[in-house]
């Protein structure tokens, strides 16, 4: 086994989402401020979490504020941006 250090800017890593979220970031891209929401179908608390986790770093990435609500009783999540 060869082991070498290098320099960290080397590296090269994508941070982009898996597939599972890409419908989600692609809708994301559209919503305006005070425009319409994105609502999304879920099955547990597990995938809102992952969700939200994904939104989050999204707002980080692209310097956005996307908030959301969720509707416990229909199991549905919804994003927005506020004006």
């Amino acid at each position: 086994m060869d082991i070498k250090f290098v320099k960290r800017s080397q590296v090269q890593s994508s941070k982009r989402r898996s597939s599972k979220f890409k419908p989600l970031m692609d809708a994301l891209d559209k919503l305006e401020p005070g425009g319409q929401a994105v609502e999304v179908s879920y099955t547990n608390e597990k995938s809102v979490n992952s969700m939200r986790t994904a939104v989050y770093q999204y707002n980080q990435e692209n310097n956005v504020k996307i908030k959301s609500g969720k509707d416990a009783n229909n199991k549905k999540i919804y994003f927005y941006r506020e004006k």
